[in-house]
C-alpha cells in the first residue's frame, strides 16, 4: 500500500477504518482531541456516551452480541481510567476490546501533568496487551496489531495509548498487510494423539458429563457441540457464560453448573468419571471447594488457551486449540473407538432422571400475593422468546435470568461473568442493540445495578437505540441482602435502597427521553411486558416492583463443598452421605 502524509490523527482513524470498524463508543476530552477532527470526517459511527465506563461496557456488549471486535475511545487520566473496569471485565469474559485512549504530550509523561495517569501500566493486570504510542509513525502498526491480539487466540482486551503529540504530528500512512508477532502463535489445531487419547477416555466412561464454558460461544462451536453431544450421548451443562450454546430444551441438556447451579447439574459433575471439559476453566463458582470437586474423574480439557490446562485442577488429557476446530476432530476420533467398544450409560441417565424428577428448577410464590421476581422473568422470556438477547446486571436477577428463561441460541445471553460487575447491562445492552439493531433487546437489571450507568439511557434516546429494561425492584441490594439473611442473622447493614421510593424509575426514564411503565401486581405481568413490547421507537424502562425477600435457589456456600448443595432456607443439604 502506498504511503501518504497525514497527521497521527488521521493515520489513527484511517487504521480504524482499515481494521473494519463500523462504529466506536466515547468521550472526547483535551489528549484525545486531535482525534475527534478526522472522526467527524470518518464514515465511522460514534456514538457520544454520558459516561467512559459506559463506553467500555458498550463495546463489551457490542462484541459479545456480534462476535466482532468492540471499540471504544477516550481521553487521559480520568477518562482513561474509567475504562479500567469495562476492560477488566472484558477480559475476564475473554471479550474481544480495543481501548483507544489518548495521553499527554510525551514530553510530559512522568512529570504528573494536568490528566495524567500511566493508564498502560494501570491497565496491563487486567488485559491482554497494553500499547503505549509516542511515535506516529507506530500508530497504524500498533492499531493492527490490538485487533490481531484482540480477536486471535482467547479473545480479550487491549489497550491502545497515543500522546497527543503523535497525534498532531505529519507521518506516512501505511496499514500493515499482515501481522507477524513473536512469541504470540495461537495454536488452533490440536494434536492428533490427544485426540485420540481424548476419544478412547471417552469409550472408557461409563458416567462422563460434557462441561462447556463461554469458548463454546467465542469460537461459534454450537452446531458441532450439538452432534458431539448426541454422538456420545452424554449430559450437558452449560456455565453462566455458555448458556445459549447449547439448546436449553434439549433432553440431554441438565441446567447450569455452579454456586447457583440445578441439582442435577452440579450433581452430575460430582458423580462423574470423566469430565469433558470444553472451553471452561474450572472457575470458583462452579467447582465450589475445589478440593472436593468431581473427587473421582478424570478430566479432558479442551482449550484454546493453554494457561488454563492444568491452572485449577489436573488435565488426564490436554486439548489446546481452538474449540471449534476440536471437537470437528474429536467426533470422528469417537465414533472409531465406539465401534470398538461403547459404553452403556443407561444406569447413568436413570441416576440423572431421577435426579431431575426430584429437583426441577422453581420458586415459591410469595404468600402475600406480591409480585414474584422469578415470574416476571419467566414471562419476560416467554413473551420475548428464544430470538430476544437478554442482558443481566449482577445479582440475584442475573441468577434467576439464567435460571428462568430457556436459551436457544449463542450470542443471545450477555452478563458480566468472571468480574461481576454492577452497571453492566443498560450499556452493554446499548452495544448490542447496535450491533443487531434488528434483535429485540431487554436489559434485565437490578434496582441497585441500574443506578450505577443508567444515564446512558439518555445516550440510547438521542441516539435512537430503543433497548428495553426491566428493573427488578426489591428496594435491595438483593444478593448482598440475601447473605445477610443466610449468613449474618438478618443484619441488614446497608443494603437498604429505599427504592420504591426514591428514585420514581418510570419518571426518570421518561426525563431522560424513554417511555416509563411500572407493573406491581401479577395478573398485569404480561401486558405490561406486550406495552414495552409494542414500543420500538424509543427506550422503555419498565419499574418491576417485587417481592423483596425472594432468594436464588439451589445455593452452594461460598468456600463450600458441592456435595452440600442447598434448595431452602434451611440450608440443609440436599444430600446425605447415605444417599450419593
Amino acid at each position: 500500500m502506498s504511503n501518504e502524509k497525514v497527521t497521527g490523527a488521521q493515520a489513527l482513524v484511517k487504521s480504524l477504518e482499515h481494521a473494519g470498524v463500523d462504529v466506536m463508543f466515547g468521550i472526547p476530552g483535551g489528549a484525545i482531541l486531535p482525534a475527534y477532527d478526522p472522526i467527524f470526517d470518518s464514515p465511522i459511527r460514534h456514538i457520544l456516551v454520558r459516561h467512559e465506563q459506559g463506553a467500555g461496557h458498550a463495546a463489551t456488549g457490542y462484541a459479545q452480541a456480534t462476535g466482532r471486535v468492540g471499540v471504544c475511545i477516550a481521553t487521559s487520566g480520568p477518562g482513561a481510567t474509567n475504562l479500567v473496569t469495562p476492560l477488566a471485565d472484558a477480559q475476564m469474559d475473554s471479550v474481544p476490546i480495543v481501548a483507544i485512549t489518548g495521553q499527554v504530550s510525551s514530553g510530559a509523561i512522568g512529570t504528573d501533568a494536568f490528566q495524567e495517569a500511566d493508564i498502560r501500566g494501570i491497565t496491563m493486570p487486567v488485559t491482554k496487551h497494553s500499547f503505549l504510542v509516542t511515535d506516529p509513525a507506530d500508530i497504524s502498526r500498533a492499531v493492527a496489531e490490538a485487533f490481531h491480539i484482540a480477536s486471535t487466540g482467547r479473545p480479550g482486551a487491549v489497550l491502545v495509548d497515543i500522546a497527543k503529540d503523535a497525534l498532531q504530528t505529519m507521518t506516512d500512512f501505511s496499514y500493515p498487510k499482515s501481522i507477524d508477532l513473536k512469541g504470540y502463535k495461537p495454536v488452533y489445531e490440536p494434536e492428533s494423539s490427544a485426540i485420540r487419547d481424548a476419544a478412547a477416555l471417552i469409550a472408557q466412561s461409563t458416567s462422563p458429563v460434557l462441561y462447556v464454558g463461554g469458548g463454546a460461544i467465542k469460537s461459534a462451536a454450537h452446531k458441532e457441540l450439538l452432534k458431539l453431544a448426541e454422538v456420545t450421548g452424554a449430559p450437558v451443562v452449560t456455565t453462566l457464560m455458555a448458556l445459549g450454546s447449547f439448546p436449553d430444551s434439549h433432553p440431554q441438556h441438565l441446567g447450569m453448573p455452579g454456586m447457583h447451579g440445578t441439582v442435577p447439574a452440579v450433581t452430575a459433575l460430582q458423580k462423574s468419571d470423566l469430565l469433558i471439559t470444553l472451553g471452561a476453566r474450572f472457575d470458583d463458582r462452579v467447582t465450589g471447594k475445589l478440593s472436593s470437586f468431581a473427587p473421582n474423574a478424570k478430566v479432558i480439557h479442551a482449550d484454546i488457551d493453554p494457561a488454563e490446562i492444568g491452572k485449577n485442577r489436573y488435565a488426564d488429557v490436554a486439548l489446546v486449540g481452538d474449540l471449534r476446530l476440536t471437537i470437528d476432530a474429536l467426533i470422528p476420533a469417537i465414533k472409531a473407538e465406539f465401534k470398538k467398544s461403547q459404553p452403556d450409560l443407561t444406569a447413568w441417565w436413570n441416576l440423572l432422571n431421577t435426579w431431575r424428577q426430584k429437583y426441577p428448577l422453581g420458586y415459591d410464590l410469595p404468600s402475600d400475593g406480591s409480585l414474584s421476581p422469578q415470574y416476571v422473568i419467566e414471562r419476560l422470556g416467554k413473551i420475548v422468546g428464544p430470538d430476544g438477547i437478554f442482558v443481566a446486571g449482577v445479582g440475584q436477577h442475573q441468577m434467576w435470568a439464567s435460571q428462568f428463561i430457556s436459551y436457544e441460541n449463542p450470542r443471545t445471553w450477555l452478563n458480566s461473568g468472571g468480574l461481576g460487575t454492577m452497571g453492566y447491562a443498560v450499556p452493554a445492552a446499548m452495544g448490542a442493540k447496535v450491533g443487531a439493531p434488528d434483535k429485540t433487546v431487554w436489559a434485565i437489571d437490578g434496582d441497585g445495578c441500574f443506578q450505577m450507568t443508567n444515564q446512558e439511557l439518555v445516550t440510547c434516546a438521542i441516539n435512537n437505540i430503543p433497548i428495553k429494561i426491566a428493573i427488578i425492584n426489591n428496594e435491595s441490594l438483593g444478593m448482598v441482602r440475601q447473605w445477610q439473611t443466610l449468613f449474618y442473622n438478618e443484619r441488614f447493614s446497608n443494603t437498604d435502597l429505599h427504592s420504591k421510593r426514591i428514585p420514581d424509575f418510570a419518571k426518570l426514564g421518561e426525563a431522560m427521553g424513554c417511555v416509563g411503565l411500572r407493573c406491581d401486581r401479577p395478573e398485569d405481568v404480561d401486558k405490561t411486558i406486550a406495552a414495552a413490547m409494542e414500543i420500538n421507537d424509543q427506550p422503555v424502562v419498565v419499574d418491576f416492583s417485587v417481592h423483596r425477600d425472594a432468594m436464588v435457589w439451589p445455593m452452594v456456600a461460598a468456600g463450600a463443598s458441592n456435595d452440600d448443595i442447598v434448595v431452602a432456607r434451611s440450608m440443609a443439604p440436599v444430600w446425605d452421605s447415605q444417599e450419593l
